[in-house]
């Protein structure tokens, strides 16, 4: 968030009645507060602007260990044959190339190499996500319109499918 978003914020704070404002902004939030003067309880015109890192999920809680099995090594394994279709950078996954289209791809769809899968709007540009591999799509990774990290897996790809 820059600098002039920031100060507009200020202002909008300022202009009313509220007392505290809190805005996030790819990954990244900020809390604007009105100072309560405790002497005669009307606000001050000071202001706080505080920058919070944006809450990560929280971790999961931990397993108990427990003795591996044969069903668990197998799923194991079932994962490692899925090819992961990564984001190439930061921006938001859409599915479909408009609102009101079919996605590019579905679940269990056969795809090609060079195939687009999605896209990544980063900037106000549309960047076609392209598939690496051909195979089946046994997962998708990402809701349509939710922001995506740079890395951040989109797609497993079963080569063997």
């Amino acid at each position: 968030m820059n600098e002039k978003m920031i100060r507009k914020l200020i202002k909008l704070v300022e202009d009313s009645r509220i007392d505290q404002l809190e805005v996030s902004s790819w990954g990244r939030k900020v809390r604007i507060t009105r100072r309560i003067n405790a002497n005669n309880g009307h606000f001050d015109q000071a202001m706080a602007v505080q920058a919070v890192a944006a809450p990560s999920p929280a971790p999961a809680a931990p397993i108990p260990e427990a003795p591996v099995s044969k069903v668990d090594s197998a799923a194991v394994d079932a994962d490692k044959k899925y090819v992961e279709v990564k984001s190439p950078m930061v921006g938001t996954f859409y599915a479909a190339p408009a609102p009101d289209a079919q996605p590019y791809v579905t679940l269990n769809q056969r795809i090609e190499v060079g195939q687009v899968v999605c896209i990544v709007e980063a900037m106000k540009l549309m960047n076609e996500i392209e598939s690496e591999v051909a195979g089946r799509v046994a997962k998708v990774m990402v809701d349509n319109a939710q922001p995506v990290e740079f890395g951040q897996v989109l797609f497993l790809i079963d080569p063997e499918g």
